[in-house]
């Protein structure tokens, strides 16, 4: 507690260079936050039409994620990479020069795809240059740093929104290739070598290789399947901060609610800036599945006052304390399905298991959107508490096995 920061001393380069590369991108990433306003302001989207647009990304990374999966485990998790941001830098300028254009959700899909392929790569790739002992902490400094970059971002994003909102687009792309030269440079490509997993094979690590096919390594982590199940409650609930909350200040704030979610969303990434090591120093003391359900009652105490208080400083108190749950649902769901991945499919596992999980985010503005226009937003709220609920009693249900196991 003296020197939370040192939590972060002597990590591999590689995660550093990688941390620096997501600030960049986290600085510019003024696309999806401001996605469903977009819709529904620049080309007129009902809240049910974007909850369907937005659910068709979710359904859109699937393939995309498995193709890319399979690419990084056999060919390279740097490669894929630096390719797939590059091809979504020039998507994204695209839609900057055709601004309110009828072909812009479609360009959007595809540059959605893209980074639907990138995504197990990055994965790997953070997994294969840290170790069990400094993963939690490499984990942490990439997310501190992305929402280090969301400080500032939805700021910005939200006045670009208002008055330029081409550069929503451009400033999008930018950031994309300017964040691939750091990382071509200083980051090795991190595949695991055929002796290394041949070796891993005869140990008894909880990220002992496999052989076989994707399917047949996965029967050999039912506990990590479980775990998904439970976390697919989880991202269904949060999914309402990117879906939900935008269109809520909309309606509180009229005209100023892109500006006051954007200030929010910066606040919510100062708290993970400040808060982000204070809380590892104290969560690293419980299980992470124990840190999960903390996350979970955190999460419902932070979305109840949605429900009943429309005054602007209790939704900032309310932030406060489910971004405290969003550190620790991050950094212990990551560090945990990270050290329970066979080296061999790491990349394989990081698309399958997103996907499994992805299921609540795919239903979440779908759903969403239903509920906002046949009930009310506050039934929305409630639904989410529900979810995080079931989520909490599953990730207990499963710490408690793990556990007699261990005796």
């Amino acid at each position: 507690m003296n020197n939370p920061l040192s939590v972060y001393r002597h990590l591999p380069r590689a995660i550093y260079v990688l941390s620096f590369a997501t600030l960049v991108n986290s600085v510019a990433n003024f696309v999806y936050p401001f996605l469903v306003l977009y819709l529904t302001t620049r080309l007129s989207y009902s809240a049910a039409q974007a909850g369907r647009f937005m659910t068709l990304t979710a359904l859109l990374y699937v393939p995309f994620s498995l193709l890319g999966s399979v690419i990084a485990d056999h060919f390279g998790r740097k490669r894929l990479m630096i390719t797939t941001q590059l091809c979504m830098a020039v998507v994204c300028f695209l839609c900057g020069w055709i601004d309110g254009s009828p072909a812009i959700p479609v360009l959007i899909l595809i540059a959605l795809g893209i980074d639907g392929m990138c995504d197990p790569a990055r994965t790997a790739l953070k997994t294969d240059v840290t170790t069990p002992e400094n993963r939690q902490a490499s984990f942490s400094l990439v997310y501190l740093s992305m929402n280090l970059g969301y400080t500032v971002g939805p700021m910005i994003g939200g006045l670009l929104f208002s008055s330029h909102i081409r550069w929503l687009f451009w400033g999008n792309a930018i950031a994309l290739a300017a964040s691939t030269i750091p990382v071509a440079l200083l980051v090795p490509e991190s595949n695991p070598t055929a002796e290394e997993i041949r070796k891993s094979r005869q140990g008894n690590a909880a990220d002992r290789a496999e052989e076989g096919s994707l399917f047949h390594a996965l029967r050999t982590r039912p506990l990590l399947l479980l775990f998904a199940v439970g976390m697919t409650f989880f991202s269904f609930g949060y999914s309402q901060m990117s879906f939900a909350l935008p269109l809520f200040f909309t309606d509180l704030f009229g005209s100023q609610g892109a500006l006051q979610y954007g200030r929010i969303m910066a606040f919510n990434s100062v708290i993970v800036v400040v808060g982000n090591p204070l809380v590892i120093s104290q969560a690293k003391r419980l299980p992470p599945l124990r840190n999960l359900a903390g996350a979970a009652v955190l999460f419902m105490l932070g979305f109840l006052p949605f429900i009943w208080t429309r005054r602007l400083w209790v939704l900032y108190l309310a932030a406060l304390v489910f971004t405290v749950g969003e550190i620790l649902w991050v950094n212990n769901e990551r560090t945990f399905v990270a050290n329970h991945t066979p080296i061999s499919h790491r990349a394989r596992f990081g698309a399958i298991l997103p996907i499994i999980e992805g299921t609540g985010q795919a239903l979440a503005p779908f759903a969403g959107g239903a509920i906002i226009d046949r009930l009310s937003m506050d039934w929305l709220w409630i639904t989410s508490i529900i979810s995080f609920f079931i989520g909490a009693m599953i990730i207990l249900a499963l710490s408690q096995k793990k556990w007699r196991e261990s005796q």
